[in-house]
Order: structure tokens, then sequence, then C-alpha cells
């Protein structure tokens, strides 16, 4: 078996994956997990890895210096590529548990937590008050809002293509009964404690999208045990096309946004950029996808 093969086998689906992605990103964390698989390395332990190594790549963002910038953008690629393998590792030693799904979806907000923080602190001269103001902005709305619709379009997608063996989506709804269903005083403490926190996520998500949500129900009371094939095949169709614009949303592009305003001595371009292109992109998206739910919605009347 290639190595291609071999990545693309340990990938949830190559349709929401890009072919950057593909071979800038999943293949040297598949190269890094099979490293870490033969030292019997825990998936938490890389997982653990990539926090303390993205964190620390914001800190050499905070000086106007060239070297300490692209020391910087390595520390990233490599916190990335452990953000990776930690994921391939779990499915290669089937060593999946909750708290490493917990810390796996961590991650991403620590480093981008560390980065803003050291890029502000590098303006406040420039800029005073209005820098903080603008990456509080660019960070806690337009990047979480963006990554937080692009990780649902994904499972979505998913969703429609394997059923829910192969997809993440679950409804706050479920998630709710779920946690009810749990006691505090019991060895499912903390399993109820991430679901306190995570149904707040997926709130936030669904209220981005209201016409799935009111399609996405129709659907399961109509065919609560299996899709027509015609149907999923027409769903995905149209949502094929909207796969690319979740990775935008998500990390390469970002990064590489980010990378370039450094390199230029300009990091005020990479708030920018998240606050008018990717929210612009983010719109585009939703409402893309807002339209054919709402046709697919009518079918079903």
């Amino acid at each position: 078996m290639s190595l291609k093969q071999r990545v693309l086998n340990t990938m949830k689906s190559r349709e929401t994956e890009s072919d950057f992605e593909l071979y800038v990103t999943r293949t040297p964390g598949y190269l890094w997990a099979l490293f870490f698989r033969a030292l019997h390395i825990h998936p938490i332990a890389v997982t653990l890895l990539s926090i303390v190594i993205g964190t620390a790549s914001g800190f050499f963002f905070w000086k106007d210096d060239l070297r300490w910038n692209i020391v910087g953008m390595l520390l990233l690629i490599w916190a990335n590529w452990y953000d990776c393998a930690d994921g391939q590792l779990a499915r290669m030693t089937g060593k999946k548990t909750l708290i490493g799904r917990i810390l796996d979806g961590f991650a991403g907000d620590v480093w981008f937590f560390s980065i803003y923080v050291f890029l502000t602190l590098r303006l406040t001269p420039q800029w005073g008050i209005w820098i903080w103001l603008l990456c509080a902005w660019a960070g806690f709305h337009c990047h979480a809002q963006q990554c937080a619709i692009a990780d649902y379009y994904r499972n979505v997608h998913l969703w429609f293509l394997f059923g829910d063996e192969g997809s993440e989506l679950a409804t706050s709804k479920q998630e709710r009964q779920e946690m009810q269903s749990m006691k505090w005083h019991s060895t499912q403490w903390f399993h109820k404690l991430y679901l306190f926190f995570y149904i707040h996520y997926t709130e936030r998500q669904e209220r981005q999208c209201p016409a799935f949500q009111s399609f996405y129900a129709r659907l399961r009371l109509c065919y609560p045990t299996d899709i027509p094939a015609d149907l999923r095949e027409r769903f995905l169709q149209q949502s094929r096309p909207l796969m690319k614009y979740t990775n935008i949303l998500t990390f390469d592009t970002r990064v590489a946004v980010l990378f370039i305003s450094l390199l230029v001595g300009q990091p005020w371009i990479y708030p920018v950029f998240e606050c008018t292109v990717l929210e612009a992109l983010r719109f585009y998206t939703i409402r893309r996808h807002e339209a054919f739910c709402r046709t697919f919605e009518q079918e079903l009347a």
C-alpha cells in the first residue's frame, strides 16, 4: 500500500480535506504518528506537546524581528503536524478517550489566543487601545464563529456521506438529554461536565444555520431510520462545493495570511483579514448552505 493510501486510511473523508491538507499537513502528521506509535507514546501526550509548541509560537511573534517571527512560524507548523498526528495515532492504536477529544478541540484555541495576545502587545505602541478592540473582535467573535460553522458543515457533510457512525453531528437537544441522564456523583461526572460546556458550542453552531435545523428536524421525522439514497446524494452534490470554503475558514488560509503579514512586517493585516475577508466568506457559505436546505425542506413538506 502506498504512503498516500495509508494516509487516506487515517482520514475521516477525502471529501472534506483539500490537496494541500493531504500533502502538507496530513502526510507529515501521519509520519509523526508512526514515530509516536513506535515509541508507544499515548495520543494525549502528543496533544499536550502540540498545545505547548503552538502556544510558544505566539511568543515569537511579539518582537518586530523576522528571525524570531520565522521561528514562530516553524513552531506553529510543527504544532499543527502534532495536532494531526494525535488523531491519526488514536485511530491507529484505538486509544480514543474523551479527555483526548476535549484537549484536541482545545489546542487550536490556546494557540490562537497566544498569537492574538502577542500580536496585540507588539502593535499596542502604534495602535493603542484600538488594536485590543480589533483583536478581541477578530478572535472571540470572527475566528470563533468561522471555525464553529466550518466544523459544523463538515460534520453535516460527513453525516450525509456516512451516517451516524461516520460523523460527530448531534443536536444540542440530544446532548442536553444525554447530560441530564448522567449523575454528578458518579464516574460519569467528567463526561457530564464536558457536555455542559459543549452544549453551548453546539447551540452557537445551530444559531448560525436555522434553515438547516428546520430541514434536519423534518428529515429525521420523515425518515427516522434511513434517508433515501437519492436525497442523500443530491444533498452531497450541493454540499461538496462548499467544503473548500470550510477549509479556508479553518487553519491553512488564515495561517498563510498570518505568515505573509509577518514577513512583510505588517501583522495588523491578519486580524483585519479575519474581520473582513473571512467574515464575508462565512456569510456567503452560510447563505449558500441555507438556500439549498430550504429547497430540500420544501420537498419534504
